[in-house]
């Protein structure tokens, strides 16, 4: 599986509360909704920059705090199929791959916002591509893993 697109950056400790916030919840659960309030908290301007292909670039612990799927639904729902960060939360790990995300774990140190990624995810391991330089890599996904991703999701 090949991807490309650019990137959406974001830092540290982003939890599931600044990836859809817990006040916007309050009047649905319909993801196509609230994907317009994406990273609200962090950055208000945040959902209108993301684009259908877009790659969402963190730091290390991304998706902690509470475990609803919620969060994985709406970063799906924005359009973005791939994340990468240094380090994910177990529980936003779970439900991004249950959702159909690719999560990978990798140093995303060296990746910027704005920058045109491509990302392959082969046999041999997953490669983050820029410009035709190697930024950064991760082992290959577990097969079961592999066969949800290629169906979307476990739904």
């Amino acid at each position: 599986m090949r991807y490309e697109g650019s990137v959406k950056r974001v830092g540290d400790d982003v939890n599931t509360d600044y990836i859809i916030s817990s006040r916007r919840k309050r009047d649905t659960l319909d993801a196509h909704v609230l994907k317009q309030y994406f990273m609200e908290d962090l950055d208000p301007e945040f959902a209108a920059r993301v684009r259908p292909g877009d790659i969402l670039v963190a730091g290390k612990n991304f998706g902690c705090g509470s475990a609803m799927e919620i969060a994985a639904l709406v970063v799906r729902a924005s359009g973005i199929r791939v994340v990468l960060a240094k380090s994910f939360a177990r529980s936003f790990y779970r439900n991004g791959v249950n959702n159909g995300l690719l999560l990978v774990e990798c140093d995303t140190s060296a990746i910027q916002d704005g920058q045109k990624l491509e990302v392959e995810s082969a046999d041999s391991g997953i490669f983050v591509y820029s410009e035709g330089t190697l930024l950064a890599q991760a082992p290959s996904l577990a097969p079961v893993q592999q066969e949800i991703l290629a169906a979307g999701g476990i739904v």
